[in-house]
């Protein structure tokens, strides 16, 4: 067991978005967490997140391999554009620090293979951001899947669906720094939670069409602001049809912008021979008891949320901690790279069948 007076010294590379909306806020509240260095290419903004997070004297980089050369850093946070995770977790992981890579895992699955391969390589520790796990209707989903309530999970429908928010900030729209739009942004959510629920990484086959159809649009409704037709190069939607080994099939639904009205954002639905549930409005399950069928709606509330500190945890404050506990009491950490890596696997198969309009087979 760890001893709870250890203290991690954390570094932060990429200081934008994700890093002060979610690592930074909730490795403040980690006692055994110090922040001790930030980089970003854009100075101030390193700089920004030191005198805002930092421990007293917290050094700042515009240059990661610069940072890697501090020996005193135990663990780093990869929260850059996509493009760049495979080489600054890779040179992380040889500098022989634990990772924390921001989700997708890379841009694409030779990257991830190359993460993965370095963390074996190294023996440290490898995790990806999928903070969805960490939700309490998740994490109680999980418990009841695990249970065996649902029986033999066959149909999972993964669902990223925006009306219109497209984000209109940072390099979303840039396929090249990202890879891709709403599929490797938000799908990639869903898709983690729907794998981990069904606890199934096997996947056969993949069948993916992609579209472009409201990117091109001026002044454009949008949650965020309209957006710039000349800067839009990815799909503005994207979905997958998914075969397992086992037989069973994700359906994938993502967009950014789509005329729907029904939407919602990293939910899964699941079918079973026992029973089913979704997230559509809140965690419902369905079964059948007594040759009478019946659903009913978890209240989330009602004790099972996790306590610590005296405060419910929010899901980005959950994931921090269990990932500090992995490394301190060396286990496992929750978001494995494997399932990680089969994530990348399968969004690189729907763009891949969307171009050549045929189906993706696994070996």
């Amino acid at each position: 067991m760890s001893n709870s007076n250890q203290t991690l010294k954390m570094a932060i590379i990429g200081c934008g978005g994700i890093a002060n909306g979610k690592h930074m806020p909730s490795l403040a509240k980690q006692p055994q967490a110090q922040m001790v260095a930030f980089c970003d290419i854009i100075q101030e903004r390193a700089e920004k997140a030191a005198a805002e997070f930092g421990t007293e004297g917290a050094k700042v980089y515009t240059d990661f391999r610069e940072l890697l050369k501090d020996e005193t850093i135990d663990v780093i946070h990869v929260c850059t554009p996509n493009d760049s995770h495979s080489e600054i977790s890779v040179a992380s992981l040889e500098a022989g620090k634990h990772v924390m890579c921001e989700k997708p895992m890379a841009k694409t699955a030779a990257q991830a293979q190359e993460m993965l391969d370095a963390a074996k390589r190294t023996g440290k520790k490898l995790t990806i951001g999928y903070q969805n796990r960490y939700r309490n209707d998740s994490q109680y989903l999980k418990q009841l899947c695990e249970a065996g309530e649902l029986g033999d999970i066959y149909l999972g429908k993964a669902l990223a669906i925006r009306r219109r928010a497209v984000p209109t900030w940072g390099v979303f729209l840039d396929e090249e720094k990202q890879g891709g739009g709403p599929l490797i942004d938000i799908g990639t959510h869903a898709l983690d939670l729907t794998l981990w629920l069904m606890d199934n990484y096997k996947p056969k086959s993949v069948l993916g069409s992609t579209f472009h159809k409201l990117g091109h649009r001026e002044n454009a409704a949008n949650a965020f602001g309209p957006w710039d037709p000349e800067q839009f190069k990815v799909e503005d939607s994207a979905f997958g049809f998914i075969t397992m080994e086992n037989g069973a099939t994700i359906i994938l639904e993502s967009s950014w912008a789509l005329n729907v009205v029904e939407t919602g954002e990293a939910k899964t639905i699941l079918a079973g021979t026992e029973g089913g549930a979704d997230m559509k409005d809140g965690l419902r399950i369905n079964g059948e008891k007594l040759s009478r069928l019946y659903d009913t709606k978890v209240d989330l509330n009602a004790g099972g949320v996790a306590f610590y500190s005296g405060a419910a945890e929010n899901e980005a404050d959950l994931e921090q901690r269990l990932w500090i506990e992995a490394i301190l009491e060396d286990k496992e950490p929750v978001v494995k790279p494997e399932q990680a890596f089969v994530v990348t696997q399968i969004l690189e198969a729907i763009y891949e069948s969307s171009k050549t309009g045929k189906a993706v087979y696994f070996e």
